[in-house]
């Protein structure tokens, strides 16, 4: 009866320690799938951020071509106002020495046309 009271108790211990083995197997993969889950949900917001980053870097570069253009747009304007600015002395000292008694005209002299009017 002693060594069936043995053979018991051992294989009582022997289910324990599988029943532990067993569980302690259960909760690392729980563990890890938690972990695997955590790490999943980082990188999905790591390329969402890495999505969003791209987008206001492109969006930057675009402002800044759009500056730049502008800026060389009004650059052009500039010149062309210079231009016409001498074009118009240049026919102011025509003026004046093909009639040197005439008075000289300012830019506040020029008629304003009224807005909406069209002279044509």
């Amino acid at each position: 009866m002693t060594t069936a009271i043995i053979a018991i108790v051992v294989i009582a211990v022997v289910i324990v320690v599988i029943a532990a083995v067993m569980a302690n197997s259960r909760r690392r993969e729980r563990e890890t799938q938690i972990r695997r889950d955590a790490a999943a949900a980082h990188r999905d917001e790591a390329v969402e951020r890495n999505r969003t980053a791209q987008q206001a870097e492109l969006a930057a570069q675009e402002q800044s071509a759009r500056a730049e253009r502008e800026r060389l747009e009004a650059e052009v304007k500039a010149e062309r106002a210079a231009k016409e600015r001498a074009a118009a002395d240049e026919h102011a000292m025509q003026a004046r020495d093909i009639d040197p008694d005439s008075p000289d005209t300012t830019e506040t002299d020029v008629p304003a046309v009224a807005p909406g009017r069209m002279d044509g």
